[in-house]
Formats: structure tokens, sequence, C-alpha cells
């Protein structure tokens, strides 16, 4: 027999007079978060230090092609030795080290309100949804092109959960032209959410007009924007050993803002890196160490991320793998190399596969561990990725959301005291007698457990009663039912009118073309 709580007599009074002693349903809180793990390591201390040293030596020797002609000129006025026919430009290590000692440790990315503020440094720890897809996919409609209406309702849902603590683009709305995205996908994230947005680098055009935007809706002075970060970016290097000229000038326009840059060379073992795990983290360190000091040159003390995309590829079919044992690997030895130079970083989760099967969630949980294990500040693509990034999942980001909200539990502290530790309930029940309904357990119930977000927890008759709901069924009912019941953030309707009337005027005046 189940000795389970529907055994507990009283009937409908008793229930409801356990419910008033239990206290109020369990409250929590998945903003700020401090990762509770010490970090693993895959490489011992000396590995790492050649592995660093090695990418120095990828710098002074061989060097990076960087494309756009402002950032050869900054790295050349500090000592760069810059080929202008070639676009090489070689970083000797001193260059490397000052800009890493101005590059902060930690800061703090301002939200709309001091409630969203979030700290970002070393050994916290943050979450981002997945990003940039050009689809999107529900059970309901299917897969399509990204669109406006769709990265509404991602960005709502995004706003709805606080364990994803940064807004971003989690979709590619390709029924906007690409001059004018930018105007829609900042304003839906500054409008249906109070976090910090994210702006993609396409051109100084675009990154001034989204800052822009920040400045007006939230009522600030060009001081009071640029004496805090305020808004996440990207970066990715074209690996190997290249920066065109979108990210050159986003890195420097974001430095020069004080806004944070994540620099994140895309490094696929086997494609666009070695295909050795060890080969593959010297180029990424390399060319990570190459954006961060662009940044610094171009404004020492600029909030900078170090960041990890390195996984390798399946060789038969050249497609993008997640969660493999390679992935892991450079995950941990990632988290050893930001260490090595005492920056925060991003690291990322996400999934190669096709549909929200046992295959993506195997793949984004054992991709989401490793970064969770090797110390990262900010897990992008924790939530919502398939196909590598190509199509983002609404039952996807529901059911890995359930990973992301546990990692979220663990990093709340256990306590140890006389109440905690039970004795007197342990001596109240008899041996081979249950907990259900001693006075500890009646106290405690209604908050002791983590309240499940998508599992279902019944017996196999309950589930038949139900329907037999599989678990990505279940997350349409969720998803639609917070898209149903969605209240943005009030905002001052003042400030409001004149971002788009801002919008407006830019939109007539051509926009912002993108950099090619």
């Amino acid at each position: 027999m189940n000795p389970g709580p529907r055994q507990r007599g009283g009937g409908r009074q008793g229930r409801r007079e356990r419910a008033e002693e239990a206290g109020p349903p369990r409250a929590v809180d998945y903003h700020n978060l401090a990762n509770p793990f010490t970090p693993q390591a895959v490489f011992t201390e000396d590995e790492v230090e050649s592995l660093h040293q090695n990418a120095l030596r990828v710098l002074q020797e061989l060097g990076i092609r960087i494309l756009l002609p402002e950032a050869r000129d900054r790295l050349k006025a500090v000592g760069a030795l810059v080929d202008d026919d070639s676009w090489m430009v070689r970083i000797g290590s001193d260059i490397v080290e000052q800009a890493l000692a101005s590059a902060p440790a930690s800061f703090t990315l301002k939200g709309a309100h001091p409630g969203k503020d979030l700290l970002l440094a070393p050994g916290r720890l943050s979450f981002k949804a997945g990003a940039g897809c050009p689809n999107v996919y529900d059970r309901t409609r299917g897969r399509r092109p990204g669109d406006l209406a769709s990265f509404i309702e991602l960005m709502k849902l995004t706003q709805c959960f606080d364990v994803l603590q940064m807004q971003g683009a989690s979709l590619e709305p390709q029924d906007v032209p690409v001059h004018l995205r930018h105007y829609q996908t900042v304003r839906v994230q500054l409008t249906v959410g109070d976090k910090a947005p994210w702006i993609f680098c396409r051109g100084r055009g675009q990154v001034a007009d989204a800052f822009e935007m920040i400045r007006i809706l939230h009522g600030l002075s060009e001081e009071e924007f640029l004496s805090a970060p305020r808004s996440t970016t990207v970066v990715n290097t074209n690996s190997p050993r290249q920066i065109d000229n979108p990210m050159a000038q986003g890195i420097i326009d974001f430095a020069l803002n004080n806004q944070i840059c994540m620099i994140t060379p895309f490094c696929l073992l086997g494609a666009m890196a070695p295909i050795t795990v060890a080969g593959a983290l010297s180029l990424q360190h390399a060319e990570a160490l190459a954006g961060i000091t662009l940044s610094q040159v171009a404004n020492p003390g600029a909030p900078v991320l170090y960041g990890n995309f390195a996984s390798n590829v399946d060789m038969k079919s050249g497609a993008p793998t997640f969660g493999t044992p390679e992935h892991i690997k450079a995950t941990l030895g990632s988290g050893q190399l930001a260490r090595r130079v005492g920056l925060p970083w991003r690291s990322s989760a996400g999934s190669g596969a096709n549909a929200a099967d046992a295959q993506g969630a195997h793949e984004t949980e054992l991709s989401g561990w490793a970064a969770l294990l090797a110390g990262a500040t900010a897990i992008m693509h924790s939530a919502g990725w398939l196909e590598g990034g190509l199509t983002f999942g609404y039952e996807k980001m529901i059911t890995d959301l359930e990973m992301v909200q546990t990692f979220a539990e663990l990093c709340t502290r256990t306590p140890v005291n006389d109440a905690e530790m039970a004795f007197e309930a342990i001596a109240d029940v008899a041996p081979g007698g249950h907990f259900f309904a001693t006075g500890h357990t009646m106290e405690r119930y209604r908050s002791a457990f983590y309240d499940p977000l998508v599992a279902d927890h019944s017996n196999y008759g309950q589930w038949l009663e139900k329907g037999s709901q599989t678990a990505d069924q279940r997350a349409t009912v969720i998803w639609q039912d917070m898209l149903d019941n969605f209240e943005a953030p009030r905002r001052d309707e003042a400030r409001l009118e004149a971002l788009d009337a801002f919008i407006e005027r830019r939109a007539a005046e051509g926009g912002a073309p993108p950099l090619s």
C-alpha cells in the first residue's frame, strides 16, 4: 500500500486546517544566485598555464586578422604589430597582460529597477534562454521562420521566469527588415520586461540607436547611462583567428559606452578549431584575449566577459554536437582559463536535437551541468535551443527551465540546526512508521520541497485519468497559460511616447543598415 497523503483523515475541513498550520506556500527568489559548487578541473595548474602561454604565442607569432581599420589603428597605437595589407595584427603578451589588469573582475548589470540589478562576478550564477535562432517551433503551430509575434511571446515568457535574469534575442524576427529590426527587438524587451536587454552588434548605427532607446525609456542622461552597464551583447569571433567588421566595432562601441560585451570565440572541434580539446582551447583563449584586449584599449575598465562556446562536430555530418564528453571537457577547461585571467565568464548549454525529446533533454542537461560545475557566471542557451541554435522551441524552453530552476534550487542554503535535524520528529515515529502526519511535517509540507514546473509526480493511474500527457504536452499548456495571463510591468506613458517617436523618426530617416 502506498502510505501517501491520501491516507490522512479529516476530510475537507481537516485538509484546510492542515494547510493553515503549514503556513504560507513556498516562495523562491532565483534572481541573484551564488554557485555553491567548487569549480571542477580537467587540467592541472601547469597545463592551464601552458594553454595560456600557447595562446599568447598564437597572438604574438601568428596574429589575428581584424577587418575593421579603426580596431587595427587602436591596437597599433598601443604597440601591436599591424600589417594593413593582410589586416593581420600581432599582439604582444605585455599588451594582453596590461589589458587583463584593467578589465574588472565584477560589475553590476542594471535592470529597470534595483530589484532586477544583477551582479556578474566569479562565483555568481545567471542564465539566459537560447538566442539568435532563425526559426521557431511549438506543438500547435509547427516549425516556422522567426517572426515578430513569436519574438514578443518569447520575451514575455522570459519575463515570467526570474531564473532567466537577463533578456535575450531568442529568435530573429525575419518579417522585420534588418535595417529596422533592432528598433522592434529592443522596444519589445524594454516594454514587456524589466530585465536588462540584449543588443545585437550589427554596426555602430544600430548600437547607438539601441543605447538611445534605453536612455529614453529609463529617463537617463548620457552621463547616467555611461555610469553603469544596462545592456549586454555577445561578440563571436570568426574562428579561426578573425574578427569581422561589425564584431570589432561592437567591441569598441560597447566598451566606449561602458556596456557589457561577452567576447565568445565560436570554436567547434574539428571544424573551426583543432580537433583536440587542448588545441581548440588554445585557439579560443587566443581569440578571447584579442577581443578583451581591444575592449580595454578602447576603454580601460570596460565590463567584459570571457566567452566560451567550444564543442565538437559530428565528423560524419559536420553538425555541431552538445553534451558530449568533449564538450564537457572543453567547458571545464574554459572555466580554468577564465579563472587564470581573473574574469567573469559566459558559457553555454544547448542541444543539437531536432525535437524536445530525450536526446534534447539529455544534451541540454549534460552541457548545463558542465557549465555549472565549471563555475560559469552566465550560462547562455540554457532553455529552448533546438537544432544547434537553428530553432527555438516553446516546449523545449519550458522543459529546460525545470532543469534551470533545479540548478537555482541547489544555490539555496540547506540549513542544519536543531529544528532541521528533527530529533523530536524521529523520536515521535515508531520503527516502521511514517512521517506524513507528524507535527514537524505538517508545519513544513507546503514549503519544504521544490514545486515542479512541468514534471508530473502522480502515479500511473492518476496520470492515465488526466489524459496520459507527456512532458512536452504539459509544457504547451504551461506556456499558453502564461501568455494568456501575462501582464507587462507598468511604463511611464510619456517616456513610452518619446520612445515610439524616436523609432518613427529614425525609421523615416532610413533606419540603420547593418555593417558588412
